[in-house]
Order: structure tokens, then C-alpha cells, then sequence
């Protein structure tokens, strides 16, 4: 078992910054990736970045390029999210996941890839 953490979610101004936070624990020589997702009132669960636990590949829709950037500390088993240049589009409650099945990097998009889901942590962007 894998349980997650998320933090940092808040309310920001449209062109600001956020920093999210994913804390894992339990068995987590057992995750090969980690990713972030979002879901707004309504809408299905987007992919917005992955990171491979084992070296550095990180990846990122075409939506969130440039943006946001994915990175992770394994030694305090804590993965970031740095949000900028923000939108109210944005606006979604945000979680991080585990992959423990070694999902080729084509899946890692896919929300049915990842084995442990955090809780989720509000981000609101005001325009």
C-alpha cells in the first residue's frame, strides 16, 4: 500500500504561481511513477504531468508545457508541482498518484494506469 498526501492548493490571482506537494508513504519502493491529474466541477479527470520514480522523465500534456514543472525527491519520498502562469481554467481540484504497474510512458496519461490516489487539493484561480 502507497498513501498520498497533497498539499499547497489555494487561492491565486490569474497569473500567478502555485506550488503543490504530494507526500507518499507506506511502500514506496514499490512505485515506478508518480503523476498529477485534475478535475474540475463537471469535467473528467486530466492528466497534467508524470514523473518516472527511477531517474528524471517527466512528461506533461501540450496544455501545461512551459507552465508547469513536475519534480520529486525520492530520498523524502515528496513529488512538486510548480504551477505558473495560471488560468481560471485551471480551477480544479488537483491529485497526485502512484504507479506501482510500470505503465509504459504512453499510458501514464491515462487515470486508470495509477494504483493509490491522494485525497486532492483545491486550486482556485480568480480572474
Amino acid at each position: 500500500q502507497v498513501q498520498l498526501v497533497e498539499s499547497g492548493g489555494g487561492l491565486v490571482q490569474a497569473g500567478g504561481s502555485l506550488r503543490l506537494s504530494c507526500a507518499a508513504s507506506g511502500r514506496t519502493s514499490s512505485i515506478f511513477s508518480m503523476g498529477w491529474f485534475r478535475q474540475a466541477p463537471g469535467k473528467e479527470r486530466e492528466f497534467v504531468a508524470a514523473i518516472r520514480w527511477s531517474g528524471d522523465n517527466t512528461y506533461y500534456p501540450d496544455s501545461v508545457k512551459g507552465r508547469y514543472t513536475i519534480s520529486k525527491n525520492n530520498a523524502k519520498n515528496m513529488v512538486w508541482l510548480q504551477m505558473n502562469s495560471l488560468k481560471p481554467e485551471n480551477t480544479a481540484v488537483y491529485y497526485c498518484a502512484a504507479d506501482v504497474s510500470l505503465s509504459v510512458a504512453t499510458r501514464l496519461r491515462l487515470s486508470d494506469e495509477y494504483d493509490y490516489w491522494g485525497q486532492g487539493t483545491q486550486v482556485t484561480v480568480s480572474s
